[in-house]
C-alpha cells in the first residue's frame, strides 16, 4: 500500500512539472483572468510585507511576485525547470532553487515564508506545512493565499471559454481546512481576510470592488481568495536564560504617584529596571522623580526629559534609553496597579502573544475610573480597530502594554508607512504590530481611579482626534 501511494505521489508530482513547464514557455502578456488576479495579489503582498525584508516563496514560478517585494534577500523554490529559467534571466538578483514542496532543501533566517495559490496544488498539504514550521524562526511569519472552493465552477468556466489558464484537478479548501492543518503543524493563524471579488480588470471598478467593496458582508463571502497571515507557535522558553525588562514609565503632572510607583513596580525577569520619561509638568514631577529615585537606591531607575509632545513621543524616547529585552509601559496615573505588570511579561516571554494589550473592560471598575462616554468610545474604537487588523481587541486605549524591544524597533524602521499621526501612541503600536503580522493577545486588568491629579485626556477634542486616526489606518491597512 505505502509503494501504491508513493507511486501515485510521483505520478501526480510528474503530471504537474510537465504542465507548469509548458505554460512557463506560454506568453505572459495574454489578457486573461490570471493577468489582473495576479496584478492584485502583487498589490495585497506589498501592502503585508515590507521592502527588504528576509523572503522565501515556496512556489514561486517566474519570479515575479517575489521580486515585487524587493527582498533584501529573496529565494524562491519551484519544481519546474522551465519556470526557473525564466525566472533567473528576468531577475538575476535572487536567489533560485529547483526543487519539490515536499522536500525542502533551504535553511535561514526568513522573515516571511509565502505560498501563494500553492495549496491547491499539492499532493500532502499537511507535509509541506511540517516542513515549513520545521524552517521558520519564532518571528517569521508564514502567508498563504489560496482560492476560494466557491470560484471552482467559475474558474472552470473561465476555462472553458478560454478567459483563464487551464487548471489540473485542484485541492479545494476551505479556510476550515486551512486552520486545521495549520494547527496539526503547530502553526497558528493571526489573521486572514478575503480577496478579489472582481479580477477581469478595470481600473476604477476593479480598485472600488477589490480595495473596499469586498470588506463587506456579505460581499467578502464571495471573494476568490482566501489570505491567511500565520505564525509558529513559540517553542516552549522556560528553560532559556530569562529576558531583562524595562518599565517605561511617561510622567506629566503626576508628582503624587512617583513614590508609589517606585515602591510597588515589583522586581521580575533576569532584571528590572524604571524608566521614568517626564513631559513637560506643570508641578514637581521632575524633582519628585530625582528625589524618589536618590531615596530608593535599591531600585534600578532612570529619568529624562521630554524634549518632543505627545505620550507616543515620550514613549520612544523612553524606548530608545530602555536596555530591557521586554519593554512594558506603564502610565504614571496608577490606574492599573504595577503588580499586575508580571503577567505581562509571562504572557509575552512565554509566547502567548507578541504584543500583550491591557484591557479594562473586562473586569468591574471602581466607581469613578472611567466615566460612562468614555466607556462607550473605547468600546467602538475596540469593535473597529478590530474590524480594521483582523484581529479581536476589546479595549484599544488602555495604556499598559507589552512587547519586545527588537519588535519595537522594527516599528520605528516602519514608522514612515503610517506616519507621524498618533500622540498617545496606543494606536500606533496596534496599528505597526498588525502590518508586521504580529499576534495581539489582551490581557484583563483591574482599572482604578486616580488617587492624585488630573487626566492629561480632553474626550471630546482627543476622541475627534482618535476618529481622523482610525481612518488613516483604514486607508492604510485595510482598503489597501
Amino acid at each position: 500500500m505505502r509503494l501504491l501511494l508513493n507511486q501515485k505521489a510521483e505520478t501526480y508530482r510528474i503530471l504537474r512539472v510537465q504542465y507548469w513547464n509548458r505554460i512557463a514557455c506560454e506568453s505572459t502578456r495574454r489578457m486573461n483572468w490570471s493577468r489582473f488576479y495576479h496584478q492584485r495579489l502583487i498589490e495585497i503582498y506589498q501592502s503585508m510585507i515590507p521592502p527588504k525584508s528576509k523572503v522565501l516563496e515556496i512556489g514561486c514560478a517566474r519570479g515575479e511576485l517575489l521580486a515585487s517585494l524587493n527582498p533584501e534577500l529573496g529565494v524562491g523554490i519551484d519544481f519546474s525547470n522551465e519556470m526557473l529559467k525564466k525566472a533567473r534571466e528576468k531577475f538575476p538578483q535572487l536567489f533560485f532553487v529547483h526543487a519539490d514542496a515536499h522536500a525542502l532543501p533551504v535553511s535561514g533566517d526568513f522573515e516571511f515564508i509565502i505560498m501563494s495559490d500553492l495549496v491547491n496544488d499539492l499532493w500532502d498539504v499537511q507535509t509541506v506545512f511540517k516542513l515549513v514550521s520545521e524552517l521558520a524562526g519564532e518571528s517569521t511569519r508564514i502567508i498563504i493565499n489560496c482560492y476560494s472552493r466557491l470560484w471552482e465552477p467559475a474558474l472552470k468556466l473561465a476555462k472553458q471559454l478560454n478567459l483563464a489558464r487551464p487548471l489540473l484537478n485542484q485541492n479545494w479548501l476551505t479556510p476550515t481546512d486551512i486552520r486545521n492543518l495549520l494547527e496539526l503543524e503547530q502553526i497558528e493563524i493571526v489573521r486572514r481576510s478575503e480577496e478579489i471579488l472582481w479580477p477581469i480588470g478595470g481600473e476604477w471598478i476593479g480598485k472600488f470592488i477589490n480595495r473596499f467593496l469586498v470588506r463587506f458582508w456579505p460581499f467578502n463571502q464571495f471573494a476568490m481568495t482566501n489570505f491567511f497571515i500565520a505564525r509558529p507557535r513559540t517553542r516552549s522558553q522556560l528553560d532559556l536564560l530569562e529576558p531583562s525588562v524595562s518599565i517605561i514609565v511617561p510622567a506629566r503632572n503626576e508628582a503624587g504617584n512617583i513614590k508609589e510607583v517606585i515602591e510597588t513596580t515589583p522586581s521580575f525577569g533576569r532584571s528590572t529596571e524604571i524608566v521614568f520619561v517626564e513631559g513637560h509638568s506643570t508641578d514637581n514631577t521632575y524633582a519628585q522623580i530625582q528625589h524618589e529615585i536618590k531615596s530608593h537606591p535599591e531600585v534600578n531607575c532612570k529619568v529624562f526629559k521630554q524634549t518632543g509632545n505627545g505620550k507616543a513621543d515620550a514613549v520612544r524616547l523612553g524606548m530608545s534609553e530602555a536596555s530591557g529585552d521586554i519593554v512594558i509601559i506603564l502610565d504614571a496615573d496608577l490606574t492599573v496597579s504595577p503588580d499586575q505588570l508580571p503577567r505581562f511579561y509571562y504572557a509575552l516571554f512565554r509566547g502567548r502573544g507578541e504584543l500583550i494589550n491591557g484591557s479594562r473592560l473586562v473586569y468591574p471598575r471602581e466607581d469613578g475610573a472611567m466615566q460612562f462616554v468614555n466607556m462607550l468610545g473605547n468600546k467602538f474604537f475596540g469593535l473597529s480597530i478590530s474590524w480594521l487588523i483582523g484581529q479581536e481587541i476589546k479595549d484599544t486605549l488602555c495604556g499598559t502594554k507589552a512587547l519586545w524591544k527588537k519588535d519595537f524597533t522594527r516599528f520605528c524602521e516602519n514608522q514612515s508607512y503610517f506616519g507621524e499621526f498618533d500622540p498617545f501612541g496606543d494606536f500606533d503600536l496596534l496599528f505597526n504590530a498588525a502590518k508586521l503580522g504580529l499576534k495581539i493577545v489582551d490581557l484583563p486588568v483591574r482599572y482604578r481611579s486616580r488617587s492624585y491629579g488630573e487626566t492629561n485626556i480632553n474626550r471630546w477634542r482627543d476622541g475627534a482626534l482618535l476618529l481622523r486616526m482610525l481612518l488613516v489606518a483604514a486607508r492604510k491597512i485595510k482598503f489597501t
